[in-house]
């Protein structure tokens, strides 16, 4: 018998391991927010993720969540993560959790990631 490990509370700091338990959980109330410029989200990141580049508005996505949701984010940096996180928890977002490693840490433990080029070549 498979015993697939409860999720603890959401931290203000993740590692990808809390994020995948999560996911294999099959909690489907959070979204994980990619905030690095759009052509490194095209070459790959975390399954399931979605883009809100710095350097873009922000309002498309933020619109569509509930201020309650929980939210993971990641950039190409910690640093830079923990501003966008800031961000966030300013605008009413107090639920964000910032995911340590970004998409590297998450490829360097062999989870699944997407790419936009993969799929444009199929």
């Amino acid at each position: 018998m498979i015993r697939i490990r409860t999720p603890g509370p959401l931290q203000r700091q993740s590692r990808v391991y809390d994020l995948k338990t999560r996911l294999d959980w099959g909690e489907p109330a959070l979204t994980i927010i990619d905030i690095r410029d759009r052509s490194q989200f095209n070459i790959s990141h975390i399954m399931g993720a979605v883009p809100m580049p710095l350097n873009e508005p922000t309002h498309r996505v933020l619109d569509k969540l509930e201020p309650g949701r929980d939210i993971y984010i990641y950039g190409e940096t910690d640093e830079e993560t923990a501003v966008a996180a800031a961000k966030l928890r300013e605008a009413g977002y107090q639920n964000v959790s910032e995911i340590r490693g970004g998409v590297a840490a998450w490829k360097a433990v062999g989870f699944p990631v997407e790419s936009l080029l993969m799929q444009a070549t199929l």
